[in-house]
């Protein structure tokens, strides 16, 4: 039981007596840090959301934008930290049940998953190892139980994981406007617990998931069972069709504890719930199981008395197992029945809001150690750059995404590894979406970090010639009683705040995921930026670079090696100026880009970011098989060194693979526009050539940085 002093003699105040055993716990899941966002939340109601797609925002299980013709997209992002760190095979498999349910609850179909995860360092823990392909083949076998392609994602491994797991789950939605769920309830109607048995798995799992990670409560760890939600999927689609669903909440953090308080509270009615007619896994459970286990593939459903019967049948018809668990008053309380007695009277106003916190923040000391770093004598590049290229933060992530059906649905147009994924929709237009974050970068700077990556997931989406309309957001941190960690985590939310604001990008939805940490301390802060972008016409699918193509870098090198892989990977530099965003330019340089990929100037666009340019120049010519030659006095940068034009991280780059033909198209957009740029390279041959006014600076062949590229990932995985 997790309630504070402070918090206990709060309660006890607003309800005028001392709470019984039953609802400390009802409180205790309910204002945990996890479903609470207590730490959070006076922060979180800063951020803008408002926007001209925008249907709703955060507070709901997912936000739904309008993408015109009648249709919408539904997208919501979760966290299931703490029990992938336990056992990551069922611990990833539940985060993917929980945020497809989310995407359900606004009465939409899930078209998609996209992963973010990130472990300690496989290359020499076998544990972060063991952690990382289990979570994977989880996230993989759900998704694919489930016929929901997994269409991107992003990775990480950094030592600050270390006995520990980040697995964050994106999905998104979509259907018509008229079908959404526009939940209300009226008194006299009838609430519904449709899915799975509730048992024993997952008690306190939301009090687990608020709090420092130090033993391995496997109780606190859902069990998941993709084949009932599958059922349950197309349950409430077809209930939803015979309007049979008033109201409706997934059965996530908490348990029935906060789905009934948090649908109460939100419809202003109250709710009565008997517990003895709550279908059961084990029958001897007590109230208090019952109403904060947190066993999966369940939805709460709120349908009038006209429609119950309808409801009942369609649950039959697809075995999908249901009990008729309460009724909807006008009282606005939660009643919590177990036989004829009464176990547990509230206002659900009290129990769905917690007390929130003013928690003191001051800036980290560590931050001025590592400002002024000196720096590092240049290596022999070209060794560098294979080095680089078989890093499993930039390897390709081959070996995860082809455990993954990101096919399924045949509504996949660009599928994962390359910039983003998009997805046909059904009025013809397309859908953008990627994912990104980068701890390293928000260590040394949260504010320009934060900013760093949404701008890479902005530019993603715009490499496939989509325009950002709406973002989710989840922001991951440690302990935030500590001062230090909360103001990493205030300065982040500034930062997303700047730049939302700037580019008018609306946050429709996001999760914050705070105590992150073990007894080997706290994670650097990991927030992670999901973006979807809209394409009315057609989307840019990536041609094969030939011979004589041309490479244009679009964008300013800077001296910004600050939290890169080059430092921090090949010369262990935990430190220096870490890439800020230029928003005049980030945003310029992305309405060109926005310009030249509608009208086919340029064969393919890639972003250049994590690994810097000279990863960037490598993956175009792995993925095309086809050689480079590239002048880096030609990129448009400041007296910069050879290491610092390789592998500077600087944002708000694209580099475009033009046609000569095309050439002077794409060069009178940029010029008209005044982006900085430059024609940088020349297809040809089987090696990547970088020089620098004609002396030699790196060199390697195509084949082997290919075999270092695609392979490096997988034959880590399988020796271990």
């Amino acid at each position: 039981m997790s309630l504070t002093p402070q918090e206990f003699d709060y309660l006890e105040k607003k309800i005028g007596r001392k709470p019984n055993p039953v609802e400390l716990q009802i409180v205790a899941a309910e204002w945990s840090e996890h479903c609470s966002y207590k730490s959070s939340k006076k922060y979180l109601k800063t951020l803008p959301r408002e926007g001209k797609r925008v249907i709703s925002g955060p507070g709901y299980d997912s936000g739904v934008l309008d993408v015109g013709d009648g249709y919408v997209v539904t997208v919501h992002i979760e966290s299931h930290n703490h029990p992938s760190a336990v056992e990551p095979y069922g611990g990833a498999a539940t985060g993917v049940g929980g945020v497809i349910r989310d995407i359900l609850s606004a009465g939409t179909r899930p078209i998609a998953i996209l992963d973010g995860l990130r472990f300690g360092d496989i290359e020499k823990d076998t544990h972060a190892r063991w952690l990382f392909k289990n979570a994977v083949r989880g996230i993989a076998d759900y998704g694919n139980c489930l016929g929901i392609p997994t269409v991107g994602g992003e990775i990480e491994f950094d030592k600050c994981f270390t006995n520990y797991a980040l697995v964050d789950v994106a999905s998104v939605g979509f259907g018509k406007k008229e079908k959404l769920i526009q939940n209300r309830a009226d008194g006299g109607d009838y609430v519904v617990l449709i899915g799975g048995s509730t048992g024993r798995d997952g008690i306190g799992g939301s009090q687990f998931a608020s709090d420092k990670l130090e033993s391995e409560n496997r109780s606190a760890v859902q069990i998941p069972d993709p084949f009932i939600e599958k059922l349950v999927i197309e349950v409430i689609l077809e209930a939803r069709n015979q309007h049979c669903i008033k109201a409706m909440k997934d059965l996530g953090g908490g348990g029935l504890s906060c789905a009934i308080s948090e649908t109460s509270d939100a419809l202003s009615v109250g709710i009565e719930l008997d517990l003895a007619m709550v279908h059961k896994r084990e029958q001897d459970m007590s109230p208090t199981e019952l109403m904060v286990s947190e066993s999966q593939e369940r939805m709460l459903v709120i349908t009038s008395p006209e429609k119950l019967e309808t409801l009942k049948e369609i649950c039959t018809k697809f075995h999908v197992p249901f009990s008729v668990v309460g009724r909807v008053t006008d009282d606005n309380l939660m009643q919590v029945k177990s036989q004829n007695d009464l176990v547990a009277k509230l206002p659900s106003n009290i129990v769905a809001n917690a007390p929130l916190l003013d928690r003191p923040a001051s800036m980290p000391k560590y931050l001025q150690a590592i400002t002024s770093i000196k720096k590092p004598k240049t290596p022999n590049l070209s060794k560098t750059l294979l080095e680089m290229l078989s890093n499993p933060n930039i390897a390709s992530k081959r070996w995860v995404y082809t455990q993954y059906d990101h096919e399924v649905g045949i509504r996949t147009v660009i599928k994962p590894g390359q910039d983003a994924s998009v997805l046909r929709l059904d009025n013809g237009k397309f859908l953008s979406i990627k994912i990104d974050g980068n701890s390293k970068h928000c260590y040394i700077n949260p504010r320009q970090g934060v900013m760093g990556c949404f701008d890479e997931a902005c530019r993603n989406v715009v490499c496939t010639g989509a325009t950002p309309i709406g973002m989710v957001d989840h922001l991951q941190f440690g302990n935030p009683e500590d001062p230090e960690i909360f103001w990493t985590f205030k300065e982040s939310v500034e930062g997303i705040i700047e730049y939302a604001k700037h580019f008018e990008i609306p946050c429709v939805g996001g999760k914050v995921s705070l105590y992150n940490e073990t007894d080997k301390g706290p994670i650097k802060p990991t927030p992670l930026i999901g973006v979807l972008g809209l394409i009315e016409g057609k989307p840019l699918i990536p041609k094969k670079a030939q011979k004589d193509d041309l490479l244009v870098l679009v964008g300013i090198t800077k001296d910004e090696l600050g939290g890169s892989e080059y430092y921090e990977y090949v010369h262990k530099i935990v430190g220096g100026v870490c890439p800020a965003i230029d928003m005049k330019s980030s945003k310029a340089n992305q309405e060109a880009i926005l310009k030249i990929a509608p009208q086919d100037l340029a064969k393919s666009i890639h972003d250049c970011s994590k690994g810097g340019l000279g990863v960037a120049v490598s993956e175009i010519c792995i993925t095309n098989e086809i050689g480079c030659s590239v002048m880096l006095d030609k990129v448009p940068a400041e007296n910069l060194q050879d290491d610092e034009l390789l592998f500077s991280e600087s944002h708000s780059r694209f580099l475009l693979v033009v046609d000569p033909s095309k050439l002077e198209s794409v060069i009178s957009i940029l010029q008209k526009r005044g982006i900085k740029h430059g024609i940088i390279g020349k297809f040809s041959g089987s090696s990547i050539v970088f020089k620098n006014k004609n002396k030699p600076a790196a060199s390697i062949r195509v084949d082997k940085a290919q075999e270092k590229w695609l392979n490096s990932l997988g034959l880590l995985v399988s020796h271990g």
